[in-house]
């Protein structure tokens, strides 16, 4: 049974949950109760609620609302919502036609974007209120399609969660649909370039990437797999769904070939300009739309059409999927014409189409507004290739997940323009390997694209090692998957998330967390000449963080600017996390690990569970670290026939003397043994922090004697104090992060 429903003449209100509030004025007192394009279930269940109301005026009460409204048209003098706790300086009320203030959401595209933009709301404030408009949405069931409300109407839904973020966005999933869940192959490398590649160059350019060790889950063909030259009276050549057998003369067999190699296939298509009669599927789709062939009579796109949209589908895209297709790129940017946005009907209808197998489906496609996180995975456009570009990307992915669109694919290393910076390309592609979706991207330039081994021979070293860790985190990252679909958990969240009380979470913009684990802070600059290193400033929230990658240990005490060489990006595991890895990623594929590799950072006793699989098809591996009793206990359930028959679990007891434990695949009791702690490397640090900066020899020595012979910590800040910035700065961390400074 839902929260009660309040009807007049022309209005009516319904109570969705004690924090949620759908209002709704109509002059013709019309009411819509079926799907929207947005909406999906507004059955929340019973609500508790008190209504006070006389002829003239309602009063309603739930615990976090209050609502006044005095009967007429809605107007800000006679409706307003306030909730109950102090949010804001002089409360959190909302009248009729404000614009709440919201923490953001996402945009369309990031088409021709050269640093921040503008970004649409979200469901999230800092005041405690935010509104999602319904009004626009257009109508829909699954017999009549897509179609627009009869009758004018407002269509407001008040979300007054205060800062209870991550419950707002659950029931916001309840209100709009669940996220799916994304097949296991798409969370893995992808290779995308805008080059007119041959079958045999392409075949070939995977081979190198195998041979370099470097895995790739996902092929992405640009649009030159489709004829371009074509007649001149067929207009552009832009929309294609003709193999160019120039390029690639045997279709299925190219397809065939990339699917040996454990790759999966996705075909660019711009579909504006419909089927003309150039196409090979023309003969086809015009005999079931009763065209002209004679004139070649072209099939206008027309997504309205559920005649086109058969011919689209069943004539000209699954003979595609039959050669070997896995799902599409669909490139759509030329807005809605006063109709309805065909890319809302582009994502729906091929999104379904994706899932007819019942397998998890995909699309790659630009977002198309609220309710779009039910179509993932999101294009977010032709990125130009500038530190101004990269800067902007870590704040746009996470601010996304306040209107539930999580699964952002950028284009990484950026797609066109700008200039050629090995450093930009390296620090974006470890930004993309804690993005997301990481998918490589570059246009149709000689001088641009993205093969590691483009670039010098250490960044080529650095590149193909960040590639190889994306697959490596493919277990926790599917199990972040699973944790999205079923809880309405992101896998990228802003930090104020987790900490909405403290202003330090929303002033750090380009951090967040990467699953529950992890936290990130992508670098976004350019090395300093002096020093070769690059900073960010990192908000540390109260406990103990480590460095993912060396286990030095961070207080979190507040706001510390970290520098870290190219080959390194801040990542921190907070004490107590637990990560599961595959110790051997495969270089053609995602198939489920043989070895899994679990690193254990020390914290709290602990537990995490590993999903693998699908649905009832799953296996959930608990492993429950206590750091107590120095125990780890490995349960499985589930169908294990889907595992590898030699699976091994080794573990990696982070800061710790220990070499890793090693164990067969069965549910038992591990002894982590005696535990020594690594000794701190504060000098190793400072010897190399010193010795590539560009300082005179004499200097350098003087001050690492210095620092090395000091007895505390006190007279290393004495020593430190007096230097420039930059190298008193790079000091500091090292000493903060390799001390007991528990009196710091």
């Amino acid at each position: 049974m839902a929260g009660p429903v309040i009807v007049g003449e022309h209005y009516r209100i319904s109570v969705l949950t004690e924090s949620l509030v759908r209002l709704e004025y109509s002059e013709n007192g019309v009411f819509e109760d079926g799907q929207t394009q947005v909406v999906q279930d507004r059955d929340f269940g019973p609500v508790s609620c008190e209504i006070t109301e006389t002829e003239e005026v309602l009063d309603l009460h739930t615990e976090h609302l209050h609502l006044h409204f005095e009967k007429g048209p809605f107007a800000p003098d006679r409706l307003f919502i306030e909730l109950k706790g102090q949010y804001a300086i002089y409360g959190s009320r909302w009248h009729y036609g404000d614009r709440p203030e919201t923490l953001k959401g996402t945009s369309r595209t990031l088409d021709e974007v050269d640093g921040a933009m503008e970004l649409e709301d979200g469901i999230l404030s800092k005041a405690g209120y935010a509104l999602l408009d319904d009004s626009a949405s257009y109508l829909y069931d699954v017999e009549s399609g897509y179609r627009a409300r009869p009758c004018p109407e407002v269509d407001l839904y008040f979300f007054g969660y205060g800062r209870d973020y991550l419950g707002a966005l659950k029931d916001f999933y309840h209100l709009t649909g669940q996220p799916p869940l994304l097949p296991r192959y798409a969370l893995g490398n992808w290779w995308s370039r805008y080059w007119p590649y041959t079958s045999q160059e392409y075949t070939d350019l995977m081979d190198r990437f195998k041979a370099e060790g470097v895995p790739l889950a996902v092929s992405v063909i640009d649009m030159d797999w489709h004829k371009t030259a074509i007649p001149a009276r067929f207009g552009s050549g832009w929309t294609g769904y003709s193999w160019n057998r120039n390029l690639i003369p045997d279709p299925a067999a190219f397809l065939h070939g990339l699917h040996k190699r454990g790759l999966k296939v996705t075909l660019n298509v711009h579909p504006a300009d419909g089927i003309r009669a150039f196409e090979d599927a023309y003969p086809m789709v015009a005999k079931r739309l009763g065209l002209d062939a004679e004139k070649e009579e072209a099939a206008s796109f027309d997504f309205y059409s559920p005649a086109f949209r058969e011919a689209y589908f069943e004539d000209v895209h699954h003979p595609l999927e039959n050669q070997g297709v896995d799902f599409w790129w669909i490139d759509w940017q030329q807005g809605s014409h006063g109709k309805m946005d065909p890319l809302w009907l582009l994502n729906h209808y091929h999104y379904l189409d994706n899932c007819r197998t019942g397998q998890a489906g995909l699309i790659l496609s630009r977002y198309g507004g609220p309710g779009s996180h039910r179509y993932p995975i999101g294009f977010s456009g032709d990125t130009i290739v500038t530190w101004e570009s990269l800067a902007f990307q870590p704040y746009f992915t996470s601010t996304a997940s306040n209107i539930g669109y999580t699964w952002w694919s950028h284009d990484i290393g950026g797609h066109m323009r700008g200039y050629y910076d090995e450093d930009l390309a390296l620090r974006w592609l470890q930004f993309g390997v804690f993005s997301p979706i990481n998918r490589l991207h570059s246009s149709c330039n000689a001088f641009n694209s993205k093969e590691p081994w483009f670039y010098s021979p250490e960044t080529c070293r650095l590149m193909k090692r960040y590639l190889r860790l994306r697959h490596s985190l493919l277990p926790y990252l599917y199990t972040m998957n699973v944790a999205t679909h079923e809880e309405g958990l992101p896998l990228v969240q802003p930090l104020y998330y987790h900490y909405p009380n403290q202003e330090e979470a929303y002033e750090a913009k380009n951090q967040y967390f990467f699953g529950s684990e992890l936290m990130v802070a992508p670098i976004t600059e350019a090395l300093d000449p002096v020093f070769h290193s690059a900073s960010v400033s990192v908000w540390f929230p109260n406990g103990v963080w480590y460095d993912f990658f060396h286990d030095w240990k961070y207080e979190g005490k507040g706001k510390l600017t970290v520098f870290r060489a190219s080959q390194d990006i801040p990542v921190f595991a907070r004490a107590g996390a637990i990560i599961p890895m595959d110790a051997q990623p495969q270089t053609g594929g995602v198939e489920l690990p043989e070895m899994l590799d679990w690193h254990l950072f020390p914290g709290d006793n602990r537990s995490f569970v590993l999903v693998e699989g699908e649905g009832d098809n799953r296996v959930e591996t608990r492993l429950t670290v206590n750091w107590d009793e120095r125990k780890i206990r490995l349960d499985l359930t589930g169908d294990l026939t889907l595992l590898p028959e030699k699976r091994q679990h080794r573990f990696f007891l982070h800061t710790f003397e220990t070499a890793p434990i090693l164990v067969d695949n069965h549910s038992q009791e591990i002894a982590m043994g005696v535990l020594q702690s690594r000794p701190t490397a504060k000098e190793d640090r400072m010897f190399e922090l010193l010795k590539s900066a560009n300082l005179a020899y004499d200097r350098k020595n003087e001050l690492f004697v210095a620092c090395s012979t000091a007895k505390d910590w006190k007279q290393l800040m004495k020593i430190i104090t007096p230097l420039e910035e930059g190298l008193r700065q790079r000091l500091f961390e090292v000493i903060y992060s390799s001390e007991e400074n528990e009196d710091l």
